[in-house]
């Protein structure tokens, strides 16, 4: 596939701004990532993160210099942070919108912008946003009750509106006794959860875009992830699509961005049907894990081209340099564990590179690497014997 941008007529959003340094709000494998990006593009990032332990600091040479041991959720630190850099980005969106909206009245610059992220971090604001657009998504509503609200049919999905996150905060709901049971989880909280039609899909698709200071915006090629729990596995790329729905695809992406103002890097969850139909699922305003094969596959990886666009510097080109499948490397039991044995047994696959991100616990689905296979051809068949493949040598034994 190539490469898919545009240029807007739109004016630059701001003034461009000299940077050199980058704030990162949180320390995890995703901040670990983007500092590995850093170097090549002259950039410096300090993380605001509250563990010495955590992965983005495994790689730092200076903690004094390049950290803030603090939680991500503390203005206070943040407007430390925002002392040593010309701009601050998030790791996660986890964040509390009204303390750092405080510190952005005093100019510090937030990319993407407070504003960008407000519509997301509600899963029932962030549908009703997508729906105002008149973009295709489930039949959703607030769960008020442990019954469901009129014209819903099991099976349903159930959501934590906040905070949801590698399938946490997410149930599938086939009978009133499994709803019962969620609504009992949350406490009886209205705010809590909400409730959507299940979408009978034919695959799960996601695409990484990107908008940049000036307006520009660079879509990368789709990929297939394969959900299990609720939590991804693997992914492939390149993704076989008509152009109908390429060109859905690449509507939506390009539309939701614009809409947002957003400057940075999101990744887009999507639900293709039978009758080639694609509704979207979900919104995450930052690097994404359907995104981590960019790095090895890719003439610009993700984590680069989200610190292109939010330090004001040209979008990279975002082709498909190899077909690969990227499977993640979860954790399946509780313990302090390197794996290293494991891990040398996929490295030493043809063509496959390991990221593992320095955890120090183990414990079952927390991600703890990702390894990715480049392939000799775009064979979807293949590709998932390679993801098997990767995962018997993980899980086995």
């Amino acid at each position: 596939m190539s490469d898919f941008a545009i240029a807007t007529s739109s004016a630059p959003i701001s003034p461009q701004v000299p940077i050199h340094t980058v704030g990162v709000l949180g320390g995890g494998q995703l901040a670990w990532m983007l500092n590995q990006a850093a170097p090549s593009l002259d950039l410096n990032l300090v993380f605001q993160t509250p563990n010495v332990s955590d992965s983005a600091l495994q790689s730092v040479a200076d903690l004094d210099q390049q950290a803030i041991l603090a939680p991500i959720t503390d203005a206070a630190a943040t407007a430390q942070l925002a002392q040593q850099c010309q701009v601050i980005t998030f790791e996660n969106e986890f964040v509390d919108l009204d303390a750092l909206g405080k510190l952005a009245a005093q100019g510090v610059c937030f990319r993407p912008s407070l504003t960008s992220l407000t519509p997301l971090l509600d899963k029932y604001e962030q549908r009703s946003f997508f729906a105002s657009l008149g973009i295709a998504v489930p039949q959703f509503a607030p769960l008020t009750s442990d019954s469901l609200p009129p014209s819903f049919e099991f099976p349903v999905v159930v959501k934590a509106r906040r905070n949801g996150y590698d399938g946490q905060g997410t149930f599938i709901c086939h009978t009133s006794a499994d709803l019962a049971q969620c609504w009992q989880q949350a406490k009886q909280d209205p705010s809590v959860l909400m409730v959507e039609a299940y979408v009978p899909f034919q695959r799960e698709l996601a695409v990484m875009a990107a908008r940049s200071t000036t307006g520009e915006i660079s879509l990368f090629p789709a990929v297939e992830t394969h959900q299990q729990d609720q939590v991804c596995h693997w992914a492939i790329a390149p993704v076989q699509l008509s152009p109908q729905t390429q060109a859905q695809m690449d509507q939506i992406a390009s539309q939701i961005l614009r809409h947002l103002d957003m400057v940075g890097i999101v990744g887009i969850e999507l639900f293709q049907t039978a009758d080639d139909q694609v509704w979207v699922n979900e919104i995450a305003p930052r690097t994404h894990n359907s995104g981590h094969l960019t790095i090895n596959a890719c003439a610009t990886s993700q984590f680069e081209q989200h610190l292109r666009a939010i330090s004001g510097q040209p979008l990279g080109p975002t082709h498909l340099t190899s077909a690969a499948v990227m499977v993640n490397l979860l954790g399946f039991e509780t313990s302090h564990n390197d794996y290293l044995q494991k891990r040398q047994a996929i490295a030493a696959l043809p063509q496959t590179f390991v990221h593992w991100y320095g955890k120090t616990e183990s414990r079952p689905g927390r991600k703890l690497g990702h390894a990715t296979m480049l392939l000799s051809s775009d064979d979807p068949v293949r590709a998932v014997e390679m993801a098997h493949k990767i995962e018997a040598l993980w899980y086995g034994g």
